[in-house]
């Protein structure tokens, strides 16, 4: 067979370059390829399917399940450091790795945080980091209890699993929940029960995407704030415009902090509420959620950042000093493209590449389908009003919910 045919290539290039794995083949992945290849690492990335997003783009993209120990133990065989595309790989799986030496960005125990919200709750709460007032509950009485101590209506999480609003519902009373409280205890997303929150008076949504390396260097992006619609994220602008200063300040040292406290390598994003502090009056935050890999609050960073978050999470992970996080502009702003009318998305470039040259586009490869995440755009100048106009524009006409 040719060598050009072979399907289990040499993964590893001239010069002393690492391999970094990827279990999991999503967009994520995907977006690690550029960096990688500007900076000669070689990219392996172990795909659910021949067909996925970063499989589409990355040479080596074995396909295999996140759940089957033994495949992904024989992928990270043929890795420097393995990192992850999500947060679901068992954790039977990463204690295999752990057994066999594999080097893993972030390690089992700081990736708990991430997978387990009522686990993420419980360690940010003993740092004092402020969260929403919260609850575990297995029982309706139980839910009842805490609804009407912090009043009425709740939100309830499943700990594990949930994402872009899934496993997640506002509920009014303690019967909503009838239908989770059934199967608490059983394997799965409520083995441990329910996380039940109060319903937090915010004024908007921030997030704080930070770096950590194994050695301890840690850099720190600017606040941003994301505007959500149905659960999803649908716009991200970058920096968060009139953010009281200090709170920017206090907000990134809190995600770097936690970042410290937790042991998280790579990229951490923290999730955070705006509020107001009801002693004082002055600006205020909680923690919601947090993610330990690239985030859909980041992607802004990839044009409008001296260094992307990918190319930082690869840097973190192995052990590289980390890039300048500066704005290129003043602004930034990334709109989500999400699956819509226009199933057929190339013939969309002529109208919005002649309509904004200065629009970049990033498609995933991912099929269509409605309200599904296949892509982003992103501008950035100056003008804040007028760059949303832009990102909007083009992320609808993308969905074809306008045709001109």
């Amino acid at each position: 067979m040719p060598a050009s045919e072979d399907p289990n290539p040499p993964l590893r290039a001239e010069g002393g370059f690492p391999v970094v794995g990827i279990i999991g083949g999503g967009q994520l992945a995907r977006m690690c390829q550029p960096p990688a290849v500007a900076l000669s690492l070689t990219l392996s990335v172990l795909a659910e399917t021949s067909t996925g997003s970063a499989a589409l783009v990355v040479p080596h993209s074995p396909v295999g399940d996140h759940a089957d120990v033994e495949a992904v133990r024989a992928f990270a065989r043929s890795c420097d450091v393995v990192t992850f595309d999500h947060e679901h790989v068992p954790a039977h799986v990463l204690r295999a790795l752990v057994e066999d030496g594999t080097s893993l960005h972030p390690s089992p125990e700081a990736l708990l945080f991430a997978q387990d919200k009522l686990a993420m709750r419980r360690r940010l709460t003993e740092l004092g980091i402020p969260c929403p007032r919260w609850s575990a509950a297995r029982s309706q009485d139980e839910v009842q209890a805490f609804g009407d101590r912090v009043g009425w209506p709740v939100v309830a999480k499943t700990p594990r699993g949930g994402y872009d609003g899934k496993g997640v519902r506002l509920v009014r009373a303690a019967a909503d929940l009838s239908d989770w409280l059934a199967v608490v205890g059983e394997p799965g997303p409520l083995a441990d029960g329910i996380l039940l929150e109060e319903a937090v008076g915010f004024r908007r949504e921030l997030a704080a995407v930070v770096a950590r390396s194994p050695s301890g260097q840690a850099a720190a992006y600017p606040v941003v704030e994301t505007v959500q619609t149905d659960g999803i994220c649908t716009e991200v602008l970058a920096p968060a415009p009139d953010l009281d200063d200090d709170l920017a300040v206090t907000c990134a040292e809190a995600a770097l902090r936690i970042a410290g406290e937790l042991d998280v390598t790579g990229i951490l994003a923290v999730e955070i509420f705006e509020v107001t502090d009801p002693a004082t009056g002055a600006p205020a935050y909680l923690v919601n959620e947090l993610a330990m890999r690239p985030h859909n609050s980041g992607h802004w960073t990839i044009d409008g950042a001296v260094t992307s978050q990918f190319e930082q999470h690869l840097r973190a992970v192995l052990d590289l000093p980390l890039g300048q996080t500066s704005p290129r502009e003043r602004w930034a702003v990334m709109a989500n493209v999400l699956g819509g009318e226009q199933p057929d998305l190339y013939p969309t470039y002529r109208h919005l590449m002649a309509r904004d040259p200065g629009l970049r586009v990033h498609l995933y490869g991912k099929g269509v389908r409605p309200g599904r995440k296949i892509g982003h755009v992103t501008v950035y100048g100056d003008d804040l009003t007028h760059l949303r106009e832009r990102a909007g524009h083009a992320a609808d006409y993308l969905r074809g919910v306008i045709d001109e």
